[in-house]
């Protein structure tokens, strides 16, 4: 197979290129980013390639299936940024898809594509998918899923596949998601087991979570059988304040959802914080995933727990872990908190 991976030199796209070329069904996979990256991996040829304004179909030509993963977080300021590339993006990597004649389409959905939904039982891939509207990752996330409702009627001889991973970690992201999330007051010394004072215990804090290697893992699947529909994707035990509070060598407080709404939305309007509140509230919202689909269909079973995905990126972010890629840039120290500072904490796209 010949495998493009649209978005394939962040978290989750370098861990869906490591596993496609360790396939001995995948002869090559060719990696579509805007900035091309420094790692070579073998069997692996990159292409420059923006989803809003490049032609993807030249780039398609000759695939066996196509993996899209391509998410703009950033800037969170700018919402009609994220809008362009992200859905009006996808819509281009759809319609590419089908001009270019490739088979398969795999689509890096989220559990926050999901309406708000139980903390205390897990919900399968029947469950609504209208996302948290306070949020524009959930907005959108949910409105690709309406695309592909489209896609996938007008395209019967597309086999489609959409993933709906949990929060996905590991290592070489930690810095990524720190610059993210968030930003650069974030100390990463500080970062550590014993040296987090408290972990905040509201009504709704439980979550799901996996390791990208998993990830990757779950696509690869996804690539080289025959499987269509939704996936959930996620590793057990779901976390809550008190997991994160051992894990973290914590405390549990108990904080009232609107103070921590208000202390988010504060940062974030102060430009201390690149992430926007709504971020906050879709967590406390998204439903727990039931991912027996992926087990017995997908013959999909995580190798890392939800505790082993989490330490990864903690241990990533008190070194300033990374990679060679633009995404995953490792730390620079004082200079690149500057350079993240001055070009607006959340609103850099």
């Amino acid at each position: 197979m010949k495998v493009v991976v649209v978005g394939a030199t962040g978290n989750v796209g370098t861990s869906v290129v490591e596993a496609l070329r360790t396939d001995d069904q995948v002869r090559s996979v060719v990696g579509v980013a805007r900035r091309l990256p420094g790692w070579q991996p073998e069997k692996v040829e990159w292409r420059r390639g923006d989803v809003v304004t490049d032609d993807l179909t030249p780039i398609f030509e000759g695939a066996d299936a196509v993996v899209h993963l391509e998410w703009l977080f950033q800037p969170t300021r700018d919402t009609t940024v994220t809008w362009r590339a992200n859905v009006l993006g996808a819509m281009r990597v759809f319609r590419a898809v089908a001009e270019a004649g490739v088979p398969a389409l795999v689509y890096a959905s989220s559990v926050g594509a999901y309406s708000p939904g139980p903390k205390d039982r897990a919900v399968d891939e029947s469950w609504p998918t209208h996302g948290w509207p306070g949020a524009a990752y959930g907005r959108e996330k949910a409105y690709v899923e309406r695309v592909l409702d489209v896609f996938e009627n007008d395209h019967p001889d597309i086999r489609v596949v959409r993933m709906r991973p949990g929060f996905i970690f590991k290592r070489e992201a930690a810095t990524e998601q720190r610059r993210l999330f968030g930003g650069p007051f974030v100390p990463r010394r500080l970062v550590r087991p014993g040296l987090i004072p408290f972990v905040p215990d509201m009504p709704g804090l439980r979550f799901q979570c996996l390791h990208a290697e998993d990830a990757g893992e779950a696509y690869r699947l996804a690539v080289v059988r025959q499987v269509s529909g939704a996936f959930n994707l996620a590793a057990e035990p779901p976390l809550d304040a008190a997991g994160l509070a051992r894990l973290l060598g914590a405390r549990t407080v108990p904080v009232p959802p609107f103070l921590a709404r208000s202390a988010m939305a504060a940062g974030w309007h102060l430009r201390l914080l690149p992430a926007a509140p709504g971020l906050l509230e879709m967590l406390l919202q998204v439903p727990l995933m039931d991912v027996t689909r992926a087990r017995e269909v997908l013959g999909w079973t995580p190798a890392h727990s939800s505790r082993e995905a989490l330490e990864a990126v903690v241990e990533g972010l008190h070194e300033g872990a990374g990679a060679d890629t633009a995404p995953l840039a490792p730390d620079e120290g004082l200079a690149g908190r500057l350079k993240e500072t001055a070009t607006g904490v959340g609103g850099r796209p």
